[in-house]
């Protein structure tokens, strides 16, 4: 397989729909290599298939029940689909095939079969989930033969401060001191919150001396956790990254179903935005609300978002929610992203489709004279690359 050509004798992008993206977008879409600007490791231990189905299941950590499989869903088909030739098969293979040629390969060899094919020419990895289950960016960078950059989680690191004995009153100094060495790292270009999983968006936004910092920081330490669910600490952490300079993502929207999904629609952020230093915000996932996503986007000049999440969860329909992301917000306010975490299938799965869908979503326009193959062309490379380039500084 060409480097940076993810069509060769396994996948063909374009399959099914050859006559409805144009000739040379479609040729570019193929070759194009992307910034997957939020990601996770691949699993680095042989799972079981339960574990492998539950990693399927972004809403649910039960195991998952007799009368279903996970195959037997929109992700599910799509892996059966473009994942099956990759590993030998033909494309939609059976389930129970799929199983047992992936089981005879080892984590490793599935990563390196995977990764590389997704046509990525950088990883920006967020490490602050289960890290002792998958990949460091350092073995990412291994497996791919592309580099990595890692993302710095807030609330991680306000719960690693505490944990290790840092007393309430040093907090603030030693949460500052941290976010200096990482705008002094190559290795770190920006910082997250998980806000949406600890309080949700409907939290008072504004910035907190540190006397209530200290405060909350006092209240947390007593706890049996340390786990940081404290709007105080959350609302401190995103103030001073920004302060910092460090461009901060959002999980938004879609997630696992201990967030409560109504409340975290990003309109609530905009006490924030209006107040906040005006440092890049990448807005991840955003499904259902990336139409409010894409509002924010055209309104805040720092506000970036994207719906990697959804495109793998979607499956066949992701080409519906990359045509409503083009709607609103201006192209150089959208990055590509697949939020795979686990199965390497996902690293892979999310280019594929975004590959596809943005060929059926700009093809479109340009059958209708409504851009030009250079326009569509360009507007490919600002969201699949030159967004974050610019972001992230990289």
């Amino acid at each position: 397989m060409p480097d940076g050509d993810i069509t060769g004798p396994t996948i063909d992008v374009f399959d099914g729909i050859r006559d409805a993206v144009p000739a040379a977008l479609a040729e570019h879409l193929r070759t194009v290599r992307l910034i997957d600007h939020h990601v996770h490791g691949a699993f680095h231990k042989p799972v079981d298939r339960a574990a492998f189905e539950a990693s399927l299941n972004e809403g649910s950590t039960d195991p998952i029940p007799d009368f279903m499989t996970q195959f037997d869903s929109p992700l599910g088909l799509s892996i059966r689909r473009w994942c099956a030739p990759v590993l030998g098969l033909p494309a939609r293979a059976d389930t129970e095939d799929y199983w047992k040629r992936r089981s005879e390969l080892s984590p490793d060899e599935l990563a390196a079969l995977m990764l590389p094919a997704a046509g990525v020419d950088r990883w920006i990895v967020d490490t602050g989930f289960q890290g002792d289950l998958i990949t460091t960016p350092q073995r990412l960078t291994e497996l791919s033969g592309r580099p990595s950059s890692e993302i710095l989680r807030l609330e991680r690191l306000a719960q690693t401060l505490l944990e290790s004995g840092t007393s309430p009153e040093d907090f603030p100094a030693a949460f500052r001191a941290t976010l200096s060495d990482a705008v002094d790292s190559p290795e770190t270009v920006g910082t997250k919150t998980i806000a949406a999983y600890r309080t949700s968006f409907d939290i008072d936004w504004s910035r907190p001396d540190d006397q209530r910092v200290i405060e909350a920081a006092r209240e947390l330490a007593a706890r049996d956790s340390q786990r940081v669910d404290s709007p105080v600490l959350i609302a401190f952490g995103v103030h001073e990254a920004a302060d910092h300079g460090l461009p901060i993502q959002v999980h938004v929207g879609f997630g696992d179903r201990d967030l409560d999904l109504h409340r975290t629609d990003p309109m609530l952020l905009l006490p924030l935005l209006r107040t906040m230093a005006p440092v890049g915000v990448l807005l991840l996932h955003c499904y259902p609300f990336h139409r409010q996503a894409g509002y924010l986007a055209q309104a805040f000049d720092h506000v970036n978002f994207d719906v990697g999440l959804a495109i793998n969860h979607l499956g066949a329909r992701s080409g519906a929610v990359v045509a409503e992301a083009l709607e609103t917000a201006p192209f150089a306010k959208q990055l590509y992203s697949s939020d795979a975490f686990g199965p390497p299938e996902l690293h892979l799965l999310g280019s594929v489709l975004w590959r596809r869908t943005m060929g059926l979503a700009l093809g479109e326009w340009v059958r209708t004279g409504d851009c030009s193959e250079s326009d569509a062309i360009r507007i490919v490379d600002m969201i699949g690359v030159h967004n974050a380039t610019r972001v992230y500084a990289l």
